[in-house]
């Protein structure tokens, strides 16, 4: 028999040429989001930016992804017609990679012009375009096959960009210091604006790149819808309303940063964490009621809600804003939680590796869900479960150690990677038992780490990473399931949920000033808790549509 034979379960073979295509460009996305991590610290060191402006750098990329993915609906409300589907999934792809473009050139003559507010727009500009991207990637990932497989084949790309992420900080640092070890806060600081500039310059340029094998590609589908949409303003007026009252929220959180907090008594801190929490707090409020709110007018009279009229998507939405928020938190606060003495007062240099082993977890992940985008045998596609993970653990531990890191403290965390093995094969490819698994481990190992310390605790938070990793196309198919001509509709509302990684980890961070850092990933519980209750609620709604992906592996219904 042969190792590759079509699935026969598959309703649609899937589209491979067009799929290859398509994460090859995940790829660039994940090797150019690698600059950051030389970029960012040198504008801290070249503009001599304070905490404030340092907190506008997160600010700007998460806000675009908001008001792009917002703008594109408010385009097609007004013109009855949605852009992604007018101008269809390969162009709008090629032109939110040539909107990056635009984006990096605008970074460049920032940083020439020694202007971090043009700075600012620039970073703006680019996730612009990530948010067009990403806005057509996601659904054109699903209608390249089955809709049922849709899952592996954004684990696929997701699995690609993570391999792009892992290994551009090294071929960066090559480029920009000559050595692949890891790069100090005095080689950046040191770091010549000729060589910023052309690291951009060459960013840009990969973006074209991206654009014209793209656009040149003749296995890629235009992915045109021609369906025009109904006009939806009762959700896009109440996300503008939802969104001019964040707007207010984060003002006050902001501002307090210009406070200077040095010489402050701890009555004073305490006060103003209190402060910042308050408003935090208020804007994570305005988003849930906001879409418990869609959800339950729209059940009673679902005109004028347009994609809002479908109970998973408005779930999933805040399943996305969860989802995100978790991801970011557990590792922006992995540095802080390492630097204390019951897990073992490890400095930064220290940490990295830890630090670099919870985003890899995300590859490991990604990488063992994309097997069963390939129409395998069954005993091969086996293997490989079991293969994939294992080899994705040492490129992570390869590659962290050709960057001159101690990896020796993480090779019993292969045992973590074996357990998410096993609970791959119980899932079996069903993106709501999966999503529900994971939800459940992510609650266990958040539980764990609040409760433990040392090695225990530690692997626990960081397996937050593998139970991370398979959970957004799980609750991107899910959302989009069902929703026929609302579907980049639908993509563009959780695209805009993103928005949670920008909320999450800062309360979080400002819990941690309060009850301690080990014990502010209670917030992660909770997180995973609902992305927990959403995988059951999702499961049970799509049934009553007609739709299921949990038996046979099929999509059953209309």
């Amino acid at each position: 028999m042969s190792n590759i034979e079509k699935d026969s379960s598959s309703a649609i073979p899937t589209n491979y040429g067009a799929l290859s295509t398509l994460v090859t460009v995940f790829f660039f996305w994940g090797f150019i989001a690698a600059g950051n991590s030389i970029f960012i610290p040198f504008c801290k060191h070249y503009f001599n930016l304070d905490q404030f402006q340092s907190q506008l750098i997160d600010f700007a990329f998460y806000t675009a992804y908001y008001i792009g993915a917002l703008a594109l609906f408010a385009y097609g409300s007004f013109g009855g017609k949605d852009l992604v589907g007018k101008w269809g999934y390969k162009k709008s792809i090629v032109f939110g990679l040539l909107f990056s473009a635009m984006g990096a050139a605008a970074m460049i003559i920032a940083v020439n012009a020694n202007t971090f507010s043009g700075m600012l727009v620039g970073l703006f500009i680019v996730a612009l375009g990530f948010s067009l991207q990403q806005t057509a990637a996601q659904p054109f990932s699903v209608s390249l096959g089955d809709p049922a497989t849709g899952t592996s084949r954004i684990n696929l790309g997701g699995g690609i960009n993570s391999l792009g992420t892992t290994i551009g900080p090294i071929v960066v640092a090559l480029a920009l210091f000559g050595t692949t070890a890891a790069v100090t806060d005095a080689q950046i600081t040191s770091l010549s604006l000729s060589k910023v500039i052309l690291l951009y310059c060459c960013v840009g340029g990969l973006f074209i790149a991206a654009a014209g094998l793209f656009h040149f590609s003749k296995k890629v589908p235009s992915g045109i819808m021609e369906e025009g949409t109904e006009k939806a303003n009762k959700a896009l007026y109440m996300l503008l309303m939802m969104t001019g009252l964040l707007i207010i929220m984060f003002a006050p959180v902001f501002n307090s940063y210009k406070t200077d907090l040095s010489n402050a008594t701890k009555d004073e801190t305490l006060a103003m964490n209190a402060y910042r929490m308050k408003w935090l707090l208020g804007a994570l409020a305005i988003v849930v009621l906001g879409l418990f709110y869609a959800n339950a007018s729209a059940t009673k009279k679902p005109e004028g809600w347009g994609a809002m009229k479908y109970p998973q998507l408005v779930l999933g939405m805040l399943a996305i804003f969860v989802y995100v928020g978790v991801e970011v938190a557990i590792g922006s606060n992995l540095g802080e939680l390492l630097k204390q003495s019951s897990f073992g007062s490890k400095q930064a240099s220290e940490a990295t590796p830890y630090i670099a082993m919870y985003w890899g977890s995300l590859m490991i992940g990604r990488w063992t869900g994309a097997v069963s985008a390939f129409n395998l045998t069954k005993i091969n596609k086996m293997l490989l479960q079991i293969i994939v993970p294992l080899i994705a653990f040492g490129v992570i531990v390869g590659v962290n150690t050709i960057a001159k890191y101690d990896m020796s403290s993480l090779y019993y965390y292969i045992i973590c990677v074996c357990i998410q093995i096993a609970a791959f094969f119980y899932c079996n490819d069903k993106p709501a038992k999966t999503l529900m698994v994971f939800g459940l481990l992510g609650v266990t190992a958040m539980v764990i780490g609040t409760q433990t310390t040392g090695t225990i605790a530690t692997y626990a938070f960081l397996s937050g990473g593998l139970c991370c990793s398979i959970m957004w196309p799980c609750i991107f198919t899910l959302s989009i399931a069902g929703l026929g001509k609302y579907t980049t509709q639908g993509s563009a509302f959780l695209i805009m949920m993103i928005l949670g990684g920008g909320i999450i980890p800062p309360i979080q961070g400002k819990l941690a000033d309060v009850i301690g850092i080990q014990q502010s990933y209670w917030v992660p519980v909770i997180c995973f808790a609902y992305l927990t209750f959403f995988a059951i609620a999702v499961k049970g709604i799509l049934k009553k549509q007609g739709i299921n992906y949990e038996e046979s592996g099929t999509l059953a219904g209309h």
